[in-house]
């Protein structure tokens, strides 16, 4: 049975999604928080990065050489599947369904501006659980057929 990984396989994975809140709370927010929600995301990718590396670190090896590779490996490997998976993608994602939602309203509804905002929010909050696992396990598949492949590891 392998080991449950704290930063994809629990609740703590959802800090990185911290910018998707933000980004659903754009059109009632100053812009701050907005980058401060990134910061926050941010800081979870580099946790996740510097704990994979660590746990690699200390793993058996049977040369120096073969442990800086491997570390250097499962360092960057972790760094780009964050990044894509939990700032890149999903905060495009969340960013281009509340532009559209709030535009549309806009187009299709006398609703007030606040109520419009508050809808668009809402709407970028609901789509945020759906959103994790396709997009962790297309940026699975993409780092398993390019970087993976090219380094000859699996993650």
């Amino acid at each position: 049975m392998s080991e449950k990984d704290l930063y994809r396989d629990t609740p703590v994975r959802l800090l990185g999604y911290a910018n998707e809140v933000g980004e659903a709370f754009r059109p009632l927010i100053h812009v701050n928080w907005v980058r401060l929600s990134y910061g926050i995301s941010s800081a979870y990718v580099l946790t996740d990065t510097m704990d994979k590396t660590r746990k690699m670190y200390k793993r058996p090896f049977v040369s120096e050489s073969a442990r800086n590779r491997q570390v250097l490996t499962a360092a960057v490997d972790t760094l780009i599947w964050q990044s894509f998976a939990s700032i890149i993608i999903p905060g495009i994602t969340i960013n281009r369904i509340c532009a559209l939602s709030l535009y549309t309203l806009g187009r299709t509804t006398k609703l007030p501006p606040i109520t419009r905002k508050w809808v668009t929010t809402g709407i970028g909050l609901a789509c945020i659980p759906f959103i994790v696992k396709p997009i962790d396990m297309f940026v699975d598949y993409v780092m398993d057929e390019t970087f993976r492949k090219a380094v000859g590891s699996r993650s």
